[in-house]
């Protein structure tokens, strides 16, 4: 009964503190944090802590998998060099920048590296929740850059706790080869195993089965490679970006429509106990904590997060001239920017849920160590530097953003309506010899012809009325129907895999069509 009572507790908390927060327009973070601090007045909920182990595997593999599968396969191609400078140098750079400041004020090396770890970085899904008024562009290479900067930092992290627990001395070349082994090995893992697995899912034509086995892809790919002592987290993240560019024609429209809504709500209620969490134990950490030791947290929250701050803009300032100086290619000059798009990122850099699984899953103790020391430290640090993140940065980036005055962005909107005209267009052309394919009737081509003729007049995909009209055709009509959708969605995966569209317009065209074929078919409830 008691973990019932905690699920609950859990539930209700992120539910009230969700609800506050739109109804308030404060970030939910801080409310969810709140309500987690609630919680921990409840004196049957004080002292609760989830194993440390099990925070990782629990939260990480499917809220990065989700994130990876959700993500622009163009725009990762397009910004790739800036993108992994980001996502690997400045990972590694921020958290010794953090983790020198902190042994400064008086924090052991192998503390000061897990904070480090913890906070180096970004989050996608804080940039998500509070970026809403960021360019499509900017707001895209902050989330592949939060692809590839999770797992570099979980190798650091991991590192930093062979630090507390190796017997030997850890020695440059020694790190190099765990780093190199943990990161490249957990990018093979991902890759092999993701395309291992993707035949088996192609075959599993059922949707709930379908869906079933996308929820285990994550934690099967993160089990082996944790086991074969690479980077669980790279290969989730891996196998999420080669499923992006494998699925579209392979997986059926009824697979898809069970599979988002229930990865949408997963993710949140996920990302959302996190918050829940580090609320419910920071009374556990400030209570581990002398008088002195709460100050020097705070003193070193405040210290750490400048830092962090700073390091992230000089890094990007300093990258961004020296490949301009390195590279003076026409195609590389369309996609320099400004020094105050830089200040943009820096500030919509949010901290978020990544971090706070890291310093949740620090151990409560170690092998020939005793208690884990200084974990409440770590999480009070890492708590703090987050919630700061998020309130101060929350509140100053649309500001920000008008402040820097970067040219407005229509490109996703121009490419969806390029999309779905190209699509309607070529299904038009091409519905003569899917006709005689599939032996239709002329009254029925005659028919199909009218109203593909309206839509591309009309070009709207929410139009109720032709919806209806083709749910309730003959059984002709449905599968020329079908065949048409068929054909559109083929079209649009070309125009992606030209680099014409983005892979998120491909997924808000094909979640059109996904619906319009299932509501043809009459196959969207789960038998």
């Amino acid at each position: 009964m008691e973990a019932l009572q905690i699920v609950v507790a859990l539930g209700v908390a992120l539910l009230v503190g969700s609800v506050v927060a739109r109804r308030t327009g404060i970030a939910s973070p801080i409310t969810l944090v709140v309500a987690g601090l609630a919680l921990a007045l409840v004196p049957q909920l004080r002292g609760i802590e989830l194993p440390a182990e099990a925070v990782l595997v629990l939260f990480l593999p499917i809220l990065l998998f989700w994130e990876a599968l959700t993500s622009s396969g163009r725009l990762l191609r397009r910004f790739f060099r800036g993108i992994l400078l980001s996502g690997i140098l400045l990972v590694v750079v921020t958290a010794a920048a953090i983790a020198w400041v902190a042994h400064l004020l008086g924090l052991p090396w192998e503390t000061a590296w897990i904070i480090g770890a913890a906070l180096a970085p970004t989050d996608a899904t804080a940039v998500a929740a509070l970026g809403r008024d960021l360019p499509s562009r900017t707001a895209g290479v902050l989330k592949s850059e939060s692809l590839i900067n999770d797992g570099t930092a979980l190798v650091l992290y991991a590192l930093a706790l062979s630090l507390t627990t190796h017997e030997e001395a850890i020695t440059p070349g020694h790190v190099t080869v765990l780093f190199s082994v943990s990161f490249f090995g957990g990018l093979a893992v991902g890759l092999a195993g993701g395309w291992l697995l993707f035949q088996i899912r192609r075959r599993l034509t059922d949707p709930l089965l379908n869906a079933v086995f996308i929820v285990l892809t994550p934690f099967i790919l993160y089990l082996v490679a944790e086991e074969m002592g690479a980077s669980g987290v790279l290969a989730v993240v891996a196998c999420g970006l080669l499923w992006v560019r494998m699925s579209p024609l392979v997986v059926n429209a009824q697979s898809r429509q069970h599979a988002t809504p229930f990865f949408t709500l997963t993710t949140f209620l996920l990302n959302g106990a996190l918050f829940v969490l580090i609320g419910l134990e920071l009374p556990i950490a400030v209570g581990g904590l002398s008088a002195a030791s709460i100050g020097t947290g705070m003193l070193v929250t405040v210290a750490v997060y400048v830092a962090m701050t700073a390091v992230r803009f000089a890094f990007l300032v300093t990258s961004a001239y020296l490949i301009r100086f390195l590279d003076r290619r026409p195609h590389q000059r369309t996609l320099r920017t400004t020094n105050r798009a830089r200040v943009v990122s820096t500030v919509a850099g949010f901290r978020g849920a990544v971090s706070l699984a890291v310093a949740l899953s620090v151990p409560l103790a170690a092998d020939g160590v005793g208690v884990w020391p200084h974990r409440d430290m770590i999480v009070f640090v890492v708590a703090g530097v987050v919630v700061t993140s998020i309130v101060l940065q929350g509140l100053a980036l649309p500001a920000v953003v008008r402040w820097a005055r970067l040219p407005q962005d229509t490109s996703a909107e121009d490419e969806l309506a390029l999309a779905r005209r190209v699509a309607s267009r070529e299904a038009f052309d091409a519905l003569p010899s899917l006709a005689r394919e599939l032996g239709i009737a002329s009254e029925v081509i005659d028919d199909v012809t009218a109203e593909i003729r309206t839509h591309l007049e009309q070009i709207d995909p929410e139009d109720e009325e032709f919806r209806t009209r083709v749910a309730d055709a003959h059984s002709q009509y449905r599968a020329l129907r079908v065949a048409v959708i068929g054909h559109k969605r083929a079209t649009v995966v070309r125009l992606r895999n030209e680099g014409t569209i983005d892979d998120a317009v491909l997924r808000q065209v094909q979640a059109s069509l996904d619906l319009e074929e299932v509501r043809l078919t009459g196959s969207g409830a789960v038998e």
